[in-house]
């Protein structure tokens, strides 16, 4: 169990990027959403023991990570959101470069080991190849691989499927499905689909706050006949932004579709519409 108690984070520049952050997160995929700076990958860089918290507390099991980072160290693997390469070294050699500083010093075991991590994420055929050349989706494979080193109990991933194409996209999400089974994987994302796919935990942020946690289908059921839509004229979304919940309103055939939260109908020519994990979503971030 990772247990996250009131953690908060403010910067030099006054940027507040944690505000009393509190967290259970148990075995299996956990996602965390939120929109771009709403504090992920602050709170990301705090559980991998990059960066310190101002207050708060985070224990793994009986490891404190505020206070014992090299013991968190030797059970966490880390795919940060800009995971950089050494484009001249290949898959295999940078794999049996980390295993070494991880300790794995035989050279049997580390040769085995290395075969199994670019067998697993379907590398080992490229395992020659220089990193410089791998694609996006190759390198994040490449990324879970050494992050997979030391059988690690805690993985945190930060957006990592952005800017992939959605074939490899696809085969990262498997691959993020098949590791989570056993050891707690945070998904830390923007995107509402891939949490909506692999998680059966989340939590929406937004500035520097938890919104809301629970399970995906729990979270959905939770507006189910409650969303309504209306197709409007561009210059009445305002008016109806003042006078509804507006939740989300999206640009259809010239005209705009304005979501709207509201417990009975809300009249005016609204029409039920039915709830996804994308209306959370935008519920707690509007």
């Amino acid at each position: 169990m990772l247990q996250i108690t009131n953690l908060s984070k403010t910067y030099p520049n006054g940027v507040q990027a944690l505000k009393n952050v509190s967290l259970n997160i148990s075995n299996g995929m956990f996602g965390l959403l939120g929109p771009n700076g709403a504090g992920k990958s602050t709170l990301m860089r705090t559980i991998a023991t990059l960066q310190d918290a101002d207050s708060g507390s985070i224990m793994f099991g009986d490891i404190n990570v505020l206070q014992q980072k090299a013991e968190l160290r030797k059970v966490l693997g880390y795919l940060p959101q800009e995971f950089g390469v050494y484009p001249k070294v290949s898959a295999e050699e940078m794999l049996h470069y980390i295993a070494r500083l991880k300790g794995v010093y035989n050279d049997k075991e580390r040769r085995e080991l290395v075969k199994a991590l670019l067998e697993q994420v379907n590398l080992y055929q490229h395992r020659t190849k220089y990193l410089g050349g791998y694609s996006g989706g190759m390198k994040q494979r490449f990324g879970i691989a050494q992050a997979l080193i030391g059988n690690p109990k805690l993985i945190i991933v930060d957006e990592p499927t952005a800017g992939l194409d959605p074939a490899e996209r696809l085969r990262f999400n498997n691959l993020l499905s098949e590791i989570g089974e056993n050891i707690i994987v945070i998904l830390s994302t923007h995107i509402v689909d891939d949490v909506n796919e692999l998680c059966n935990d989340l939590a929406i942020i937004a500035n520097g706050k938890v919104m809301q946690q629970g399970n995906p289908e729990t979270l959905v059921e939770t507006i189910q006949h409650k969303l309504w839509i209306k197709k409007v004229k561009k210059d009445e979304v305002a008016e109806y932004q003042a006078n509804y919940k507006v939740i989300l309103s999206k640009l259809s055939a010239g005209a705009v579709v304005v979501y709207v939260l509201s417990d009975e109908d809300p009249g005016n020519g609204f029409v039920a519409e039915r709830a996804t994990l994308e209306d959370i979503y935008f519920s707690n971030i509007t």
